[in-house]
């Protein structure tokens, strides 16, 4: 409990109990006795900025509510509890609407299961339930251990096997982290972190920013500057998605200083750092701003030169001196240069990476520069590669799978796009 009796007040309790960090920020401010203005001059914003975050039932600034909670003297955990999404007591208890799905009628919950064919629907509707109400914990083991074999499931592509053990991963990580301790909150950190990378790769993006936006609420709680940067990487992945570059560009700014500010003393925090200047990259250049986009490519190419040729198994971010290169493959390709696409990932080879989503990824980056530069042949043999190394990378992506559709619509005869078809056709082992 905390130790000031206005944390235990009803107006304290009621605010964590309706999801309104926004009224525990007005709580303090009028418990210390500063107007709206006065806490803008705190926090550099508006009066006016202030008072729609104190207002609104939903978070549109996370930052924001974090530094504003701190300044007022709302305690983490009080303002954590008021952010994450309510605790079952049992599979039967009522529903609370956290979920950006939770109140939509039944033709747009269609739509949105619809939109992952290959998923079945009842585990994407099993994840949406999860994220309204977390479920009651299992109690089934060691959650390292768990999480572990999980990211191992992402590694190898196996989306739908993965997307059945997150709701019980996820329940259990809230268990977990009310003990309030750093390590178990970086943890549950890391379960919204891989969900919302999975959610990414299903085309579930509405799904994908509510559990980003809950890893970085972890992370912050837990202090773990890895943890935030993973989140953070998650969130403007999305965020890029939903055609908001210059947000997502900010936001992997401030999570590539965040993690240098580390000092980058280990190959984990250097790891990181290099999968951050990636994703800048990637970020810039589908901004179209190609000098940025090829100078961070540049950047974390000379980051990735003291790390091991492949990344040890289990470690946050598994970038390589290879993986970087794939990177740049893709920057090349979203610059809308095929031809440097091509030429950056010529000398790339499957046993360069380490897991099977990194092989597969290799012949998709691959197949969109082919399919780019008209080659319909070159594109259905490098799908072919990515669908034997990892067949969820090419069946469950929907941007990919929209190029095995048109392979096959305006290219029937090529060779390799017959194959193509049957292979992601065929049921799900």
């Amino acid at each position: 409990m905390p130790s000031d009796p206005l944390w235990s007040s009803a107006k304290a309790r009621e605010s964590v109990v309706r999801r309104q960090p926004g009224a525990l920020v007005r709580l303090g401010r009028e418990h210390r006795g500063w107007t709206l203005a006065e806490l803008g001059r705190h926090l550099g914003c508006s009066a006016a900025t202030i008072s729609r975050m104190e207002r609104r039932s939903q978070v549109t600034d996370l930052t924001l509510i974090h530094r504003a909670a701190s300044t007022v003297g709302v305690p983490q955990h009080v303002l954590v509890s008021s952010l994450a999404p309510p605790a079952s007591t049992g599979r039967t208890a009522t529903r609370v609407s956290a979920s950006p799905h939770a109140e939509e009628d039944p033709m747009r919950r269609r739509s949105l299961l619809a939109a992952t064919a290959t998923v079945p629907a009842a585990m994407l509707l099993g994840m949406d339930r999860a994220l309204a109400d977390t479920p009651p914990p299992t109690g089934r083991g060691a959650l390292d251990t768990r999480v572990a074999s999980a990211r191992e499931l992402y590694d190898k592509g196996a989306h739908t096997q993965l997307l059945a053990l997150l709701p019980d991963l996820l329940a259990d990580g809230h268990a977990a982290a009310s003990s309030r301790r750093e390590l178990d909150q970086a943890r549950l950190s890391s379960v919204y972190s891989l969900s919302a990378a999975l959610l990414l790769k299903l085309g579930s993006y509405e799904q994908a920013r509510l559990t980003a936006d809950r890893a970085r609420t972890w992370a912050e709680v837990s202090g773990s500057p890895l943890a935030a940067a993973a989140a953070s990487r998650e969130l403007a992945i999305v965020l890029r998605h939903q055609d908001r570059g210059e947000e997502a560009q900010a936001l992997m700014e401030s999570a590539a200083a965040g993690v240098e500010a580390t000092g980058l003393r280990t190959d984990a925090a250097s790891s990181a750092y290099a999968q951050m200047l990636c994703t800048l990259a990637y970020t810039a250049a589908r901004g179209g701003r190609r000098t940025e986009a090829l100078a961070m490519a540049e950047e974390a190419r000379r980051a990735a030169r003291r790390l091991p040729p492949l990344a040890p198994a289990g470690r946050l971010f598994p970038i390589s001196p290879a993986a970087v290169d794939l990177y740049t493959v893709g920057v090349h390709w979203a610059l809308g240069d095929a031809g440097a696409a091509l030429e950056a990932g010529q000398n790339l080879r499957s046993e360069d990476f380490p897991t099977a989503e990194r092989k597969a990824r290799l012949g998709t980056d691959m197949a969109r520069a082919w399919w780019a530069w008209g080659r319909p042949e070159q594109t259905a043999r490098a799908l072919l590669d990515a669908h034997r190394a990892s067949p969820g990378e090419v069946r469950d992506r929907p941007a990919i799978r929209g190029i095995v559709t048109e392979l096959a619509q305006r290219h029937p005869r090529a060779a390799g796009v017959r194959e193509l078809r049957a292979a992601v056709s065929a049921p799900a082992s």
